[in-house]
């Protein structure tokens, strides 16, 4: 087996990461866990090889399972073999919040450092050992750092049943503070299984690039309401091409009587953000903007199980040439000033678009609606206050 998976240094300068050496001084180290499949490995622990490894050094990782809690404050390059499976048991904290100084358990942690890449790790959750609410679980976290994560999957990020309720366990977070910055692309990945959240960005100065990954909540869950992709509390970035679905909290199945929704992408607090060419399906809300001047543009969002699969409470929003199958309340719902909804087609809604009487400016044209009762009406009164973003 070739164990030598050298990736050309030019796809991580268009992902915008430049590696601080050279190639010609950059080295690289291999592990294997049992040094059965790499037998020339120099180690059997990946945090012994990170420990290792100077700025801008590759270490390969070999298939095995590797029962571990890795920390990176460096510039490297994590190269994993298809069956190299990042699987920490007992696992403690060893973060802290950004926003509130709570205590992470994270599986794979990198801080304050830039130019790290994440490529073809597997990052399974199923031995944490956590058992309780706190610390909080998280499989991937990027705090003040910079970096890609790609073809990664992550899994398994949830509590004993018992602990359902937590608001814990989520595969991949990016987090900034202090006034630090992280920026960070998350691409042809898998998350799923989580407890609370898929894939969250929250705080200032954290800017993420959120394509082509598949995000599968839990399906009806009575536990902590989930959220597929967040960016939120400041964050900026642009989710595009993801598929997000199965996001869906038990205790919310009837308008009168919810009290939290589940979501499949939702943006909260956080301006300007970029929603495209994503499919996202079977949630309360599939798409939900609680944010201004966000672009909703191009996606297929279906199945809105309570409420509706496009949501926009916030101003100067857009949400144009999207396709809608199959919502509870409506098809787009607008609460904001000076929103733009046009070219959408919607089929299945119980009205194709709701817009509440106290919004005004908003452009509404040109939209297809089919096999719904009512096409435009002013609806009942915005439902922010029971989103369950997780920061």
């Amino acid at each position: 087996m070739s164990f030598q998976r050298l990736v050309p240094l030019a796809m991580y300068v268009l992902l915008g990461i430049t590696f601080v050496c050279s190639a010609a001084t950059a080295k690289q180290i291999v592990v294997d866990d049992d040094k059965v499949e790499c037998p020339v490995a120099t180690f059997t622990s990946i945090q012994a090889a990170v420990n290792a490894a100077s700025p801008g050094d590759q270490i390969v990782v070999c298939k095995g399972v590797y029962v571990e809690q890795v920390a990176i404050h460096k510039s490297i390059f994590i190269d994993a073999a298809s069956g190299a499976i990042l699987m920490p048991s007992g696992m403690q904290a060893n973060s802290a919040s950004l926003f509130d100084g709570g205590p992470l358990a994270v599986a794979l942690l990198i801080s304050d450092a830039t130019d790290v890449v994440i490529d073809g790790l597997v990052v399974d959750g199923a031995n944490s050992g956590i058992t309780g609410c706190a610390p909080d679980l998280f499989g991937i976290a990027f705090q003040n750092a910079s970096g890609v994560i790609q073809h990664t999957t992550v899994r398994n990020f949830k509590l004993a049943t018992d602990l359902n309720g937590c608001q814990s366990g989520t595969g991949i977070f990016v987090q900034s503070g202090g006034g630090q910055t992280s920026t960070v692309t998350i691409g042809s990945s898998s998350i799923h299984d989580y407890q609370k959240n898929g894939i969250t960005a929250n705080e200032l100065g954290t800017e993420v690039m959120v394509r082509n990954n598949v995000v599968t909540g839990l399906g009806i869950t009575n536990g902590a309401a989930q959220n597929g992709i967040q960016i939120g509390f400041g964050a900026q970035g642009t989710i595009h091409q993801n598929t997000v679905t199965n996001n869906v909290w038990a205790g919310c199945m009837d308008i009168a009587t919810c009290t939290t929704v589940a979501t499949n992408i939702l943006v909260t607090q956080s301006d300007g953000v970029s929603v495209k060419n994503n499919i996202a399906g079977v949630s309360q809300v599939p798409i939900f903007i609680d944010a201004d001047a966000a672009r909703v543009n191009g996606n297929d969002a279906y199945s809105a199980l309570v409420f509706d699969a496009i949501r926009l409470e916030g101003s100067q929003n857009a949400a144009h040439n999207n396709t809608i199958f199959s919502a509870a309340e409506s098809g787009i719902f607008i609460d904001g000033n000076n929103d733009v909804v046009t070219g959408n087609t919607i089929t299945e809604a119980a009205v194709g678009i709701l817009k509440t009487s106290a919004s005004t400016g908003n452009v509404i044209h040109a939209n297809s609606v089919f096999d719904s009762p009512v096409k435009i009406q002013d609806p009942p009164v915005r439902i922010a206050s029971l989103l369950s973003p997780k920061r």
